[in-house]
């Protein structure tokens, strides 16, 4: 038997764009207009749309996923990933090509996709389970886990229209996560509910994937696509742009062409970055050997490096600076050398290194910005990149956990999940 679960090969999907019909002059027009309008109709049929008159929604688009494989599918907004997501679910047909899909389908496109407002979270248990194409004894089999995932146990016999919006995403969801399914496929479902729901959701999605299930999962969290997919895809215009490695796509969504932001060498670009005191000459990311590197583990300590020019000599060294950004622009902290030699520095090539500790950063993907500054004759800044490289921080979260691990891994929430020394003693009395 084959280990490829889906098989998507030439898939292309387009639209028609409508046009609305210029408004009535007056009665004469408007009663002209609708006794016409089947008419217009049928010759709008018949006749062959021009190109200004389609949307191409996906073009060409081909790809495998193994069984048991987690891919990530990103994209801006527009770029196809959910119209992808409902042919393969088969909500609506291709226009060109063929997807094959081997073994049961769920999905997870629209939460509460189903649900009647009249009718009990029970009722509506069964309800969508059965849209989803669980059996009754499926259903009845699984109920307790998803009453107990879901949380409502209390207002299980109230109907869903007297539901807080948390609750009723909630119960949606673990309905649709108990789907017994080969192959699942997910659109930007784990956004649900409160933050501890949502590590819920994460868990049972890292349960799903281990338990060998295939997984198509559609985000614009990257730290959710590097962190729960070993590869993935990402859509440009309803078109493959890449496909490889969760972190070297995710890369490649943020920084386009540029295939290296972990090393950057400024010498070969044709604008300078610098003034008549320092020159940028590279920078990048190295790991604990050195060398430079995209993906990091969160246990590992890494170097942020950058080679510079001083043009001339100075009385005062600059201070290197190095500023860490998430994905969503937000500082999660500034650092600069602090032991810089406040005596004259001579003109000459120097490389300032700013040593990161692991156990520091969460998993997902950071900016890293650089800048150069003198405190000579008032604040001067020579240079400054504000998104000059990026990096992965990868939580080896399917990794059996070790002794030295000692459990420290997994979802957490925030920026930083520094590694502490706690110390738990008995009181005396």
């Amino acid at each position: 038997m084959s280990d490829i679960a889906i098989e998507v090969t030439g898939l292309g999907k387009r639209y028609r764009i409508g046009s609305r019909a210029p408004a009535p002059r007056g009665r004469w027009d408007a009663l002209r207009q609708t006794v016409g309008a089947p008419f217009a109709y049928l010759r709008q049929s018949l006749r062959e749309p021009t190109e200004a008159e389609l949307l191409h929604a996906l073009r060409d688009v081909s790809f495998q996923v193994r069984a048991g494989e987690v891919l990530g599918l990103i994209g801006r907004n527009g770029a196809g990933k959910s119209t992808l997501l409902k042919i393969l679910a088969r909500i609506t047909e291709p226009s060109s090509g063929r997807a094959e899909l081997h073994g049961r389908v769920g999905s997870l496109l629209e939460v509460g996709t189903g649900f009647h407002p009249e009718l009990s979270g029970r009722e509506n248990i069964y309800l969508n389970g059965a849209i989803l194409g669980m059996r009754r004894a499926e259903i009845q089999r699984r109920f307790d886990e998803i009453v107990a995932f879901s949380g409502v146990e209390r207002f299980l016999d109230t109907p869903v229209k007297r539901y807080s919006s948390g609750m009723y995403v909630r119960l949606a969801f673990s309905v649709a996560a108990h789907l017994e399914s080969e192959i699942l496929l997910m659109d930007e479902v784990l956004a649900v509910g409160d933050g501890d729901f949502q590590k819920k959701c994460l868990g049972k999605v890292q349960e799903i994937a281990g338990h060998g299930r295939t997984v198509l999962f559609v985000s614009h969290n990257m730290g959710m696509i590097t962190s729960l997919c070993q590869s993935a895809l990402l859509l440009e215009g309803g078109r493959v742009a890449a496909s490889g490695p969760a972190s070297e796509v995710v890369s490649r969504y943020f920084h386009g062409e540029r295939n290296t932001p972990y090393l950057v060498d400024y010498r070969s670009s044709s604008v300078r970055r610098g003034d008549d005191l320092a020159t940028l000459l590279e920078a990048s990311v190295r790991d604990p050997h050195g060398r430079p590197a995209a993906d990091i583990d969160i246990r590992s300590a890494f170097t942020v490096t950058m080679h510079y020019t001083i043009n001339q000599a100075v009385s005062i060294a600059p201070f290197p600076q190095i500023q860490v950004y998430d994905t969503q622009g937000a500082c999660v902290f500034v650092s600069f050398a602090t032991s810089t030699p406040s005596f004259r520095v001579d003109a000459g090539d120097y490389v300032a290194t700013c040593h990161i500790p692991g156990n520091l950063l969460n998993n997902g993907t950071y900016y890293i910005g650089i800048a150069l500054t003198f405190r000579h004759l008032g604040i001067h800044t020579s240079f400054i990149e504000r998104d000059a490289l990026a990096v992965n921080m990868i939580d080896p979260i399917h990794e059996t956990i070790d002794e030295d691990r000692m459990g420290y891994g997994g979802i957490m929430i925030g920026m930083l999940r520094p590694k502490l020394d706690w110390t738990i003693e008995p009181t005396t009395k």
